[in-house]
C-alpha cells in the first residue's frame, strides 16, 4: 500500500474511532461548513491516480454557495468546467448524506451523477466519511466500492476519494486562509 493510501486508511480509522471533540460532532461539523457559506477557495491537487490528468494544470475552486439547516451545496469547479456540485444533506437521524451532482453544460444530468453515501457514525467535528451506498451501486453497478472524505480544518478543506481495492485515490486541499472570487453558477443551477 502506498504511503498516501496508508494516510487515507489512517484517516478512515480516525473517523471510525475518534471521540467527538464536542457534545454533538454533527452539529459542530455542520457549523464549521456553514461558517464558509458564500466563500470560494482555491485548491491544490495533492493526489490523483497514476496517469489521470483530468485535474492537472487546471484551477480548482470550491464555492460554499448555498447553505441551510438541512442542505449545503458546494460547487467544485475544475478550470472552466462547471459540472460538479457536492450536495450535503443533514437527516433527522443524525447522518449526513453526500451526493455528487454532475451536469452537462445544458443543465441535464450526466450518466454518472447523484452517487455518494451516508456517514456511518457521528465521527468527529472536523471530518466525515461517506462510504458508497446502495443507490450508488444501483446507479453504477460495475464500479468498485468508493469512500469519500470531507475534512474542515481551520486553515484548509480536504476532499478525498478512494476506490477500495484499487490504487485509484484523489485528494484535493483548499486553502481556507485566502478567499478568492466566486466562480459562475454551476451548470443546471437553480436556486
Amino acid at each position: 500500500m502506498s504511503r498516501r493510501l496508508s494516510a487515507l486508511a489512517a484517516t478512515a480509522a480516525l473517523v471510525m474511532t475518534a471521540q467527538p471533540a464536542t457534545a454533538d460532532p454533527v452539529d459542530a461539523y455542520w457549523a464549521n461548513l456553514t461558517a464558509l457559506c458564500g466563500k470560494a477557495f482555491g485548491g491544490t491537487l495533492v493526489q490523483a491516480p497514476e496517469g489521470d490528468t483530468a485535474f492537472e494544470g487546471r484551477a480548482l475552486v470550491m464555492h460554499v454557495r448555498d447553505c441551510s439547516p438541512e442542505r449545503i451545496r458546494i460547487p467544485f469547479v475544475v478550470g472552466d468546467d462547471l459540472s460538479r456540485t457536492w450536495v450535503l444533506t443533514r437527516h433527522e437521524d443524525g447522518r449526513i448524506e453526500l451526493r455528487h451532482d454532475h451536469r452537462h453544460a445544458d443543465g441535464s444530468e450526466e450518466d454518472a451523477t447523484q452517487y455518494g453515501g451516508f456517514t456511518p457514525n457521528p465521527g468527529n467535528d472536523r471530518i466525515k466519511m461517506f462510504p458508497a451506498d446502495q443507490a450508488t451501486w444501483d446507479r453504477m453497478p460495475n464500479s468498485h466500492p468508493s469512500v469519500w472524505f470531507m475534512e474542515v480544518q481551520d486553515d484548509r478543506f480536504i476532499y478525498a476519494a478512494v476506490r477500495v481495492g484499487t490504487p485509484r485515490a484523489y485528494r484535493v486541499e483548499f486553502d481556507l486562509t485566502r478567499e478568492i472570487a466566486a466562480p459562475p453558477a454551476p451548470w443546471g443551477w437553480t436556486d
